[in-house]
């Protein structure tokens, strides 16, 4: 006997369906070709199988299934992949943040296409030699003074402009870059809810997941991640799909930053300098500070250029951040200051120093100098003293000159164009209170060197952010080759569709024609 004599149009009416619903998913595969972040779909179907379906009626080993089966619809996605991608996206951030840094710097310190400091000290030393020529000449005196102020200026817009940067960057990473980690932390909680919610009610949610999948990703650029996906049982065997995101700094420390529809927060406190960075926990724990933790990512390398000095750090550290460009300036001006005030110093034949006057004087009174503070002395300034052309050469009290023998007019200005371009040491104070001797070498030169400096970081930066958009580039198009959608790929699948649909209606044809053989055939024969 036959099984069910309908049993045929069941197996062709589902496989009419499955190849129907299958040119669906192509179509929806090649209309979203161009769609960003679009995850291509494939129809799950399984064979249909009812057991002991045909129990009297053949022997087991016999028993034909009942056609095929339609599951879902599933996107083609590699976890691994995507966990690769999102490490390269984290270790891209950090370095492009570095970068971003290097090159506001740059504004202000690289002098290569316009004239700045080094030509103010070329200046500044030419005016030294003309005073030199003249000695006691209170116009080439004047000449000194105000090439000097030139100087001066261009330390204070150095210093300025230093300061614009920080602050700029401090309002942009807790202002901007905060807020939008935080934006995108929320907006995965709420796909989260609205896929677990579709899920409910029977829709898979694959477009939901594609738009949670590029924020996940975006995530990833701020700091390194780990995402888990867990069923959620509501009763019946019914499962529906619930993500945790964690982060884990360098101490080990484990953050649930979202845990389905929970959230957690980033906060930041940039009122004071080092800028420190916090998380709460989805549950509420926290704030926990983590800035010096963080691992990769855009906070970190941001973080890097505001907190950061290299060998200015105790220990020192692996990034020249602002702080170490702040120092280097500072230290050169506060080296140059003190050199030529004490050059420009009066002294007795005994060496004891007779009359001070200072050249370079601070604007707060403190005893270092900076870019900001330097300013030109009153005395000098007014008149009242102007450069010691021999510091040796002082009136006794007869009116004549002490004991000064081998001094010449000039010999002191001399001393100062020696100086110049003499070797000095340059020390700055690390954040231990030590010192630390970063170069040596004169005024120019030391300049020269942070801009050199400053352009190895800018330039290591930039050929590093290249390698990386090179790797990161090479993980996406292995995640495109399963997860983007092919023109080729779904004309083949457009065909094997249309193929296998007519094959269905053919099947159904068939088993029509053979049912009519059966119903208006059998038994008349000899009528």
């Amino acid at each position: 006997m036959m099984r069910s004599t309908f049993a045929g149009f069941t197996t062709a009416s589902l496989a009419l369906s499955a190849s129907h619903r299958a040119l669906e998913v192509t179509g929806q595969n090649i209309a979203n070709i161009n769609t960003p972040g679009y995850t291509r779909q494939r129809l799950d179907v399984q064979s249909l199988y009812l057991r002991g379906g045909e129990f009297y009626n053949s022997h087991p080993n016999a028993r034909i299934g009942f056609g095929v089966e339609i599951t879902g619809v599933s996107q083609l996605r590699d976890p691994f992949l995507d966990i690769q991608y999102r490490n390269q996206m984290a270790k891209l951030g950090t370095t492009d943040a570095q970068v971003s840094g290097y090159e506001k710097l740059a504004n202000v310190l690289d002098e290569t296409n316009r004239d700045g400091i080094k030509n103010a000290l070329i200046d500044l030393n030419s005016q030294l030699q003309k005073l030199a020529q003249n000695p006691n000449s209170k116009e080439y005196d004047s000449m000194v003074r105000s090439s000097s102020q030139i100087l001066l200026n261009l330390f204070h817009q150095n210093a300025t402009d230093l300061q614009e940067v920080r602050a700029d960057l401090t309002k942009e990473f807790s202002d901007t870059t905060v807020k939008d980690l935080n934006k995108v932390l929320k907006n995965i909680a709420e796909l989260n809810e609205s896929i677990k919610n579709s899920q409910i009610l029977g829709n898979p949610a694959l477009e939901l997941k594609d738009e949670r999948n590029e924020l996940i990703d975006e995530l990833a650029s701020y700091l390194p991640i780990t995402t888990k996906y867990r069923d959620h049982d509501l009763g019946g065997g019914f499962m529906v799909e619930e993500l945790d995101i964690y982060f884990t700094d360098t101490e080990g420390n484990k953050f649930n930053l979202i845990s389905d529809n929970l959230v957690g927060e980033i906060s930041a406190d940039a009122d004071e300098q080092p800028v420190k960075l916090y998380i709460t926990d989805a549950y509420g724990k926290g704030p926990k500070e983590v800035t010096d933790a963080l691992g990769e990512g855009v906070l970190k390398g941001t973080l890097d250029i505001l907190n950061k000095s290299g060998g200015f750090d105790n220990p020192p550290s692996d990034v020249r951040g602002l702080g170490y460009y702040e120092k280097s300036l500072d230290a050169l001006v506060d080296t140059f200051a003190k050199t030529l005030n004490e050059l420009n110093q009066q002294k007795d034949e005994n060496g004891t120093v007779v009359k001070e006057n200072p050249l370079f004087e601070t604007i707060d009174g403190t005893d270092n100098f900076t870019a900001a503070n330097i300013k030109i002395a009153d005395g000098w300034a007014n008149g009242e003293y102007g450069i010691t052309t021999s510091n040796v050469m002082v009136p006794n009290g007869e009116g004549e000159s002490a004991d000064g023998s081998g001094a010449t007019a000039d010999e002191n200005v001399l001393k100062m164009v020696q100086a110049m371009s003499a070797e000095h040491q340059f020390t700055a104070t690390d954040s231990a209170g030590n010192d630390y001797n970063f170069y040596k070498g004169s005024f120019y030169n030391c300049f020269v060197n942070m801009e050199n400096i400053l352009n190895i970081d800018l330039k290591a930066g930039n050929n590093t952010l290249d390698n990386k958009i090179t790797v990161i580039n090479q993980t996406a198009d292995l995640k495109d080759s399963i997860s983007g959608v092919s023109l080729d790929e779904e004309g083949i699948n457009l065909l094997h569709y249309q193929q296998s649909y007519s094959a269905a209606a053919r099947l159904m044809t068939t088993l029509d024609e053979a049912l009519d053989k059966l119903i208006n055939g059998t038994g008349v024969v000899g009528r």
